[in-house]
């Protein structure tokens, strides 16, 4: 502990495991390291001094012993962070601030539009629009229960926020791995069952329902179409959709 004039400062050992790293300083990640932070400090603020959106955080330790984000931090205290589990019941060990959601559904920003396009292809309700801004992204995941899944950093510090993601992958398709395997969404899969242009759920219709939607072609070739009422878009069977099928094979398939 160390006293300057009238300000007194203690020392707080860290340690941040698993992805938590990727928001950490180099000189910090993968080990125990000690910050020298001024009195009082609680938890939450020890933790936003290292740059961790609180809402990647499922679990903290304070000496070995589970921690409320309000818990006051005293000299030589030593805080263990640990991000969402998904495959591990910590249930009792966590805190209790961060209430589990009925149903696994998105809200995407700016960044994520193609992502997007792949949710809605495995059926994930996931909202996207690319003037979405901070606040409002906020306030729907809040008011609908959804998970926000950012590329942005600084759209996680939020206090506000109980349910969000950064991802980590650049590419497309190393994103929707990276989502599948961190939220565990394989066995929540629905495929083709919401459009990928606006997330409306498809229904299904015959040849004869959709004579004034699709071209003369279209009709000779296929007989099941889905089609989305809300932006009057029909979908069927053909390449594309071959591609995209041995897509979700190929990540349904693949192991942790």
């Amino acid at each position: 502990m160390k006293l300057d004039s009238n300000r007194i400062y203690i020392d707080i050992i860290f340690r941040c495991y698993a992805e938590l790293n990727d928001f950490l300083a180099d000189k910090w990640k993968y080990k125990s390291f000690v910050l020298k932070l001024r009195t009082p400090v609680f938890v939450s603020e020890a933790i936003a001094t290292l740059g961790i959106p609180l809402s990647e955080i499922d679990l903290i330790l304070v000496n070995g012993n589970p921690a409320e984000r309000w818990h006051k931090l005293e000299n030589g205290d030593y805080i263990s962070v640990y991000p969402t589990f998904e495959t591990f019941d910590i249930s009792s060990l966590k805190t209790t601030y961060k209430e589990a959601l009925r149903k696994t559904r998105f809200i995407a920003d700016a960044h994520l539009g193609k992502l997007t396009k792949y949710l809605r292809m495995l059926g994930f309700d996931t909202l996207y629009r690319n003037d979405f801004g901070d606040e409002e992204i906020i306030n729907i995941s809040l008011r609908e229960n959804r998970i926000i899944l950012t590329r942005d950093k600084m759209l996680l510090n939020s206090k506000r926020i109980t349910h969000g993601y950064y991802i980590r992958a650049i590419h497309k398709h190393n994103q929707l791995i990276e989502i599948v395997n961190k939220f565990d969404l394989k066995s929540q899969f629905k495929p083709f069952t919401r459009c990928m242009t606006c997330n409306a759920l498809l229904v299904p219709k015959t040849r004869d329902q959709v004579t004034d939607l699709v071209d003369k072609d279209t009709l000779t070739c296929f007989n099941e179409f889905y089609y989305c009422a809300t932006c009057n878009k029909v979908y069927w069977k053909g390449s594309h959709f071959k591609r995209m099928k041995s897509l979700i094979s190929d990540i349904a398939g693949m192991k942790k």
